[in-house]
């Protein structure tokens, strides 16, 4: 499969279409990474329109799952027009993975993925995540179970390995990829790492283009604007990104990494009404679904993202994570679609 190095007004011939199973996605593209407590329903429906090609729900526990747990069973709530739409399932036992699969079929997301890279203690503690870097041949065991007990594509994230001395992800990206697996995504850093350090995207592009692999291969770590998006593409042949952190509170990076990828030239800031008129959307969206308080408290994390670059907001975030309704939160809303027109008020952004 080629990859375009010199992207931007490249001709269709060089294009590429990549797929998962039956689901067709364009040529290099872009992912929204699980991640917990961020990519629920409301958010992922606001990166499906700002132009994310595929997005993945935050991870399940299989136990919890096989025992009906509310919560994890409300991680699993889809709508029609975010399709296509993974749920991310996160265990250690082969039998309890097999039944949590079963019902996260059920559920009709478009592909299962497995969770092989997150570093978190209670993760990890459990033999979960990226506990079985450490024990490979659990993981394909996993892997291949989960493959035989669903009809939907099965796809795998993890890491390079466990640490520095043991970044064996080429051995587990092929044993992965003989036991069924359809796509997988490399975060670019170790367990012990977590997200420490520069993701290695040297060891990412050496799995895609190793001649024995022939599933997509998308990378992930340290995404976080244009700029970085352009350099890592230019450097590194992979077959798309998946996106997380970048994307917290702010999702029109997918958009402004799309319009630069296809033109090479960079989008203005979303302006001040811009970005009320997500954030508003976003808000709604999560009330509508967990009520009210649950959902002002969850939507404090993405307030930085929506206002970063914004001069004199400093004081009007404050607010907002005090705020102990809706009401509270659309004065302060309105308090700031009040401030100086936004390209006098928007800080430069990094050029390319």
């Amino acid at each position: 499969m080629q990859i375009m190095a010199n992207f931007a007004g490249k001709s269709s011939e060089f294009r590429v279409l990549v797929k998962i199973g039956a689901i067709e996605l364009p040529d290099y593209p872009l992912i929204l990474a699980p991640m917990e407590n961020f990519t629920d329903l409301p958010f992922r429906l606001i990166c499906r329109e700002m132009g994310a090609d595929l997005v993945i729900s935050e991870f399940i526990s299989s136990e919890g799952l096989i025992r009906l747990a509310k919560k994890s069973r409300q991680k699993m709530t889809m709508e029609a027009n975010e399709h296509p739409v993974g749920i991310q399932i996160v265990g250690h036992d082969e039998e309890h993975m097999k039944e949590a699969v079963v019902l996260a079929t059920e559920a009709g997301p478009d592909l299962i993925d497995l969770n092989f890279g997150c570093p978190a203690r209670k993760v990890v503690s459990k033999g979960s995540g990226a506990a079985l870097l450490a024990d490979i041949d659990k993981m394909v065991r996993i892997a291949a179970t989960v493959v035989r007990a669903t009809t939907l594509p099965v796809t795998a994230k993890t890491r390079l390995g466990w640490d520095e001395q043991n970044k064996n992800i080429l051995e587990i990206a092929l044993r992965l990829q003989d036991a069924g697996i359809r796509a997988l995504s490399i975060h670019g850093r170790t367990k012990v790492q977590a997200y420490k350090g520069r993701a290695d995207w040297t060891l990412i592009a050496e799995v895609r283009n190793h001649p024995a692999i022939h599933i997509p291969v998308f990378g992930n770590g340290d995404i976080t604007d244009v700029f970085s998006a352009g350099e890592i593409r230019k450097k590194y042949a992979v077959d798309g990104m998946m996106i997380g952190r970048g994307a917290v509170g702010n999702p029109w990076i997918f958009r402004e990494i799309k319009h630069y990828f296809s033109t090479g030239e960079m989008l203005p800031s979303p302006t001040i009404p811009a970005r009320l008129a997500i954030l508003n959307r976003h808000i709604e969206m999560a009330v509508a679904l967990k009520g009210e308080m649950k959902a002002l408290l969850e939507m404090r994390k993405f307030y930085t993202g929506y206002f970063k670059g914004i001069a004199g907001i400093k004081l009007y975030r404050a607010k907002l994570v005090t705020a102990g309704n809706w009401d509270e939160v659309n004065q302060i809303l309105g308090e700031i679609s009040g401030m100086a027109p936004a390209d006098d008020r928007l800080k430069q952004d990094k050029q390319i």
